[in-house]
């Protein structure tokens, strides 16, 4: 499919979508015709955009996606983009319990000796 009928099934803008192409994160093809420059998109664009959305509004970073792709795209395995996921969602909480200890501590800080 072209860009314009991607961005519309995905909901995400063709500057967007180039620039998820621009960082690896999708591929495409030079089309047939000679008389343009037109790209075609394979099916599992439309599927990998629609994880980036809801990634990017999780607040995964592009570098965070691009590990999740180059860990499928090594292998068609799914354990293996799984694990790459599981070590996220891992480090992810031990940011929040940090965060947890720096608001207990401000939040004792407010609460201390007038």
């Amino acid at each position: 499919m072209r860009i314009g009928e991607l961005a519309q099934k995905s909901g995400v803008s063709r500057d967007t979508i180039r620039f998820y192409e621009r960082n690896g994160l999708i591929t495409s093809t030079v089309g047939d015709s000679e008389t343009n420059s037109y790209r075609n998109y394979k099916d599992d664009c439309l599927v990998w955009l629609k994880f980036f959305a809801g990634a990017r509004a999780a607040g995964m970073s592009v570098a965070d996606l691009r590990s999740i792709v180059e860990a499928t795209a090594e292998s068609c395995d799914r354990d293996l983009a799984r694990a790459v996921i599981q070590r996220k969602i891992e480090e992810l909480k031990e940011r929040a319990d940090q965060i947890g200890n720096v608001v207990r501590f401000l939040e004792n800080a407010l609460s201390g000796p007038k």
